[in-house]
């Protein structure tokens, strides 16, 4: 059975994003980017939000046309555009890039897209994840914590009143100081 895995980026003190949707903080370098790139092409579909799947459709599809992207950035574009999307939005009407549109999370439709043949599915968006952990319906996080302190932003888990046991399962330490703290849900 396919599993949920929740991957994001924060800061230190745990936020996804910096005042005013900032993400200037990312160091995301090419030794990174890479790895990302070899977790994203294994999965079978990117869960997202709206707000993630727009940010995502401004760049990614033609990221690898720009003289400026890095050969990791043009190989990610071609990963995003081949990827099934799946985006949560009851506002989004023309999806593109390999993209279905489903207007509410229904953890009934979750079961079944989880067994379904394929690859996991990558979730990311800090609101559509906290709709996922009051469900109880991620399976595994991916959390890259970035050695910056940013005091203040959106935090990535935003439902206070869901208490998670969680167990470690791998840690890695990427050369630019992110580290990858990757956690499968717990017992009791």
């Amino acid at each position: 059975m396919r599993k949920i895995i929740l991957m994001s980026q924060v800061s230190l003190d745990g936020f996804f994003e910096g005042l005013g949707s900032d993400i200037s903080w990312h160091l995301v370098d090419d030794e990174l980017h890479q790895h990302m790139n070899d977790e994203c092409r294994a999965m079978g579909g990117f869960l997202d939000g709206r707000v993630t799947h727009e940010l995502m459709a401004e760049f990614w599809p033609t990221a690898d046309q720009d003289p400026d992207s890095t050969a990791v950035m043009a190989e990610f574009a071609g990963i995003w555009r081949e990827m099934p999307k799946i985006v949560y939005s009851r506002t989004l009407t023309e999806p593109r890039w390999n993209t279905t549109v489903i207007r509410d999370v229904v953890p009934e439709e979750i079961a079944k897209l989880k067994a379904q043949p394929g690859g996991d599915l990558a979730l990311s968006g800090a609101n559509l994840a906290a709709t996922f952990v009051r469900h109880d319906l991620i399976d595994e996080y991916r959390i890259y914590v970035h050695p910056v302190v940013i005091g203040e932003g959106r935090p990535l888990f935003q439902a206070p009143e869901i208490r998670m046991n969680l167990t470690l399962v791998e840690t890695r330490r990427f050369g630019n100081g992110v580290v990858l703290l990757r956690y499968e849900r717990g017992q009791g």
